[in-house]
Formats: structure tokens, sequence, C-alpha cells
């Protein structure tokens, strides 16, 4: 469940925050062209084809495919770069006035034409971030159900509630702040575009250069290595940078709605100046709520989900010859216990007993086909993978499939369980 959450925030906030400043600019300049919108429908639906493709088959190549994205998104970021480098005094009144004097009409030619250019390369880049970021996000949900489990069950639900809590923390963050961005001065949001396209692309053009470093088409200078490692390893950070970035519209239009102007020509006015003022200040609430839930999400919730489970202790057993005894009375509690045996070859082979019926018991290595010898844990009562946080069906430990642990057979005499030590030692592979 948190597994999702974590990395749906972390892979599709950066984007969203981006597309919403950049939305929210070409409200400003009074762009009303679709354009923007066709992008990010064409690149999220290329990006649910590409998700389905690297799914079934082996088409796609992530490297070249990675390359080729970020190039055709560092183009378009510099075209917005040019289209946005000329001056704003005049710009910050383009214009919601609906008279203005011939040399107004002057100043406005120039951003009315750059509005129209900004927007058909703000498609360009929407599709393109899209295209790139979304595949991965489209993909997690082939992986909520493993190979022999039913999609109706609690795992999958928790997984599915994970997934769409990221989601929504993301569309809330984005929303509101292209709500509040849009009612800013164009000087403004113009910063926080450039200045949030300008962190992206640092972490655009280490991703091409990685590859480049890797297959030595580019030389191995000691400086750059370095500097695509360090991007590498902290691609938080540099979200954390466009989030930081993104924060002046919340805090500079919260400070713009306590001014409601004046003078009023009658109470109504004021009324109605008043209500926007306190519309803005929620946009602004929200966007400081979905980025308290984000940097809580990618901190306090990542190190507790990633938090080092140790596995209970094995517990002691009785060997005689070539038979593991285990008294029943030790192991009737329904509870996990653990129990480990050492091979000839000197190897640890662990397996799990734990009461599923008055008459039955689910015995199996402490080890499954999918996740490997990682083991299991006891978490509330129910039995947990400790690689995937899959949780088992007690019932059908025991038995082969999905995310079960490996039967191992067993017998009950005398009012113990014996286990064969032979079918241990041919296991041992599965714990060197």
């Amino acid at each position: 469940m948190l597994k999702y959450l974590i990395q749906v925030v972390e892979q599709s906030l950066g984007v969203a925050i981006i597309l919403a400043a950049l939305s929210a600019l070409l409200v400003i300049v009074g762009n009303k062209s679709r354009r923007p919108f066709i992008g990010c429908a064409v690149g999220a639906a290329a990006a649910f084809v590409l998700a389905m493709l690297r799914h079934e088959t082996n088409w796609i190549n992530r490297e070249y495919f990675n390359i080729a994205s970020f190039i055709a998104a560092i183009a378009a970021e510099i075209i917005i770069f040019i289209l946005l480098s000329g001056r704003v005094d005049k710009a910050d009144r383009i214009d919601k006035t609906a008279e203005v004097d011939k040399a107004g009409e002057t100043d406005k030619r120039k951003p009315a034409v750059q509005a129209k250019r900004l927007g058909a390369v703000f498609a360009i880049l929407s599709g393109v971030l899209l295209f790139y970021c979304l595949p991965e996000i489209f993909l997690y949900p082939t992986e909520f159900v493993l190979a022999g489990e039913s999609a109706f069950s609690t795992d999958f639900l928790y997984k599915l509630i994970g997934f769409l809590a990221g989601a929504l923390i993301v569309f809330i963050s984005a929303l509101a702040l292209y709500r509040v961005g849009s009612r800013l001065p164009y000087r403004v949001m113009r910063a926080v575009v450039i200045a949030a396209l300008a962190v992206n692309m640092v972490s655009q053009i280490a991703g091409i250069v990685q590859p480049l470093l890797a297959r030595r088409i580019i030389p191995m200078e000691k400086w750059i290595f370095e500097t695509v490692v360090f991007v590498s390893n902290h691609a938080t950070l540099f979200l954390y940078a466009i989030m930081a970035v993104a924060a002046v519209t919340p805090v500079l239009a919260w400070r713009e709605s306590l001014r409601t102007g004046g003078p009023f020509a009658n109470p109504a006015q004021r009324r109605k100046a008043d209500a926007s003022a306190r519309a803005r200040r929620r946009w602004c609430a929200l966007v400081a709520v979905g980025y308290v839930l984000a940097v809580v999400s990618l901190t306090a919730v990542r190190a507790y989900d990633e938090q080092e489970v140790v596995l209970s202790p094995a517990e002691p057993m009785e060997i005689a010859g070539s038979e593991i005894i285990i008294p029943l009375d030790d192991v009737n509690d329904g509870h996990l216990h653990r129990f480990a045996y050492d091979t000839q070859s000197g190897v640890e082979t662990r397996f799990i007993v734990i009461k599923k019926s008055e008459t039955t018991y689910g015995v199996g290595l402490d080890a499954c086909d999918i996740c490997g010898a990682t083991g299991y844990y006891e978490r509330k009562g129910d039995v947990i993978c400790k690689l995937c946080d899959v949780v088992m069906n007690t019932s059908t430990i025991g038995f082969s499939g999905g995310c079960n642990p490996v039967p191992l057979e067993y017998a009950v005499r005398e009012g113990n369980m014996v286990v064969n030590i032979a079918d241990l030692e041919k296991e041992e592979s599965r714990f060197e």
C-alpha cells in the first residue's frame, strides 16, 4: 500500500507541478487554445499504449526511449525559455482591461503572439513529459496481483488505496497550484516556470548523459561521472527544489488576498472582493495541504515502509537420526514458528510452521518461488512476505502457488511433527 503511494507521488508530482505552472501562465497571457489540452491527452494516450507494449512485449528499449524523450523535452523547454525571455513590465497587463489606448494595443501585440507560440510549445512539452512519466504509473496496477492470487483480496485493496491516494495528492497539489497561479502577475509565474523547468532540465540532462557514459560514448571524466551520480541518487532532492520554486505562488497569492483594495462603489462589491479573497486563501491552503502530504509521504511514510523487518529467531527442535522432531504443543498456538537446520554443506535452511485448524498445519520453507529466501514474518496475526509485503492466506500455506512458502512434507506421529532432513538437504540451494 505505502509503496505505491510513495512511488506515484515521487514519479509524477514534479511533472504535475510544472504543467500546472505552465497552464496558469497560459491563462495569464490569455491563451484560450485547446492545443495544450490536446497535447496532454495525446501524451497520456501514448503513454498508456507504451505501458501495454512494455508489459506484453520486449519491443521497447527503455534506454533509447528515455534519451529520445529527454531530448524532445529539453528542446521544448529551451524554446519556452526563449519565448519567455522578453521584458515583462508591459506584459503584466495582458490584458484583463477592456479598453486600451493605441500604445497599449501595440504593447499587447507581442504578448498575444507570444501566447500563441507558448501554447503550441506547451502542448508538445506536456505530451512529452506525460509520455515519459505515465507508463510506469500505468504499469503499477499490473503488480497488484501476483500469479495465482485473486484480485478480490484485502492485499489488492490496500495496494489500490495506496495508488489512488498518491494520485489524489498529486492531483490536489497541481489543481490548487494552477488555480492560485492563474491569478498572479505574469512576471511572477514566468519566473516560477523558468526556474522549475531549469531544475527539471538538470535531471533530464543527467538522464541522457548516464547511458552515454556507460557505453563510453562520452569520455569518463571524473566531474561528469560524479555529477551524474549525484543527480541520479538525489532525484527526490530535485523534486523538492521544484516544489520550493512553486511554493512562491501560494505565498504571494495569500499576501495579495489580504489586500482587497478599494474604495468600493457599494457594499456588494466589497463583499464580492472579500469572497474572492477567501477563495484564493482556500486554494493556497490546499496547495499547502498537498505539499505537506507529499513531503510526509516521501519522508516519514517512506522511512516507515522501508524499515528493515527482522525475522524472529529460529526456535529449538530435536534432531533424531534423519528426522527433525517438533512437539505439537510448541506450535499449537496459531502463531508463526520458524526453525532452522544447517545442511552438511553448512547452509542454513529455514522452514515455518503455523497451525491452520484443529487437525492441519501449514508447513513450508521460509522461501518462495517468486521472492526467494527473504522469509516470512507475522504482523497482527497475518503471515507476511518480507520482500513484497504480500499477506498470505493462512489456509493456503502448505500449498504451492503465488507467493506461498514452498511446501515441505511432514508427518504427525505420537504428538510430534516429523520433518525429513533429506527434504531440507535437497532445498539448500534456495538459501545459498
